[in-house]
């Protein structure tokens, strides 16, 4: 496996979140997955610190890709990326969410978080495509 390589941190008012799926496919065999991952990542945008340990998890487990080249696309995303942190706030936003809406904690903390961030996209395979949180966050699956 080799991973795509971004390079340059985008700036955009309201940035979009990347959800772990979306970089995650920069090491995909699907080309068209991987252009897709690489125009987004490449644009910048947000990703948390739980994206992130996510995405270690699934290489780590998952997939078995050795430490330098988690490390790599780690690297890769931070550079290009915001990165958001869970405060007391996302976790207290993330509660309500998961109990409002259904949604499992993991994914209501992401939701909070790109909420919190002002983010008015949330590009993610994981959640159902269109769906709008506070009448600001859309969810996009750009893979569709």
């Amino acid at each position: 496996m080799t991973v795509r390589l971004v390079s340059g941190p985008a700036s955009r008012r309201l940035p979009p979140f990347l959800d772990s799926n979306v970089p995650l496919y920069l090491l995909s065999s699907d080309s068209r997955k991987a252009d897709v991952a690489e125009r987004l990542v490449t644009a910048g945008g947000m990703a948390s610190v739980q994206v992130l340990n996510e995405m270690a998890a699934v290489l780590l487990g998952k997939w078995h890709v050795e430490w330098p080249l988690v490390r790599e696309l780690l690297a890769a995303v931070r550079a290009t990326c915001g990165i958001g942190v869970a405060t007391l706030a996302v976790h207290e936003r993330a509660l309500d969410l998961a109990q409002r809406d259904g949604l499992g904690i993991h994914d209501a903390t992401i939701v909070a978080t790109a909420l919190e961030a002002g983010c008015p996209i949330l590009y993610s395979e994981d959640l159902q495509h269109g769906r709008v949180f506070d009448r600001r966050l859309r969810v996009v699956d750009p893979f569709r």
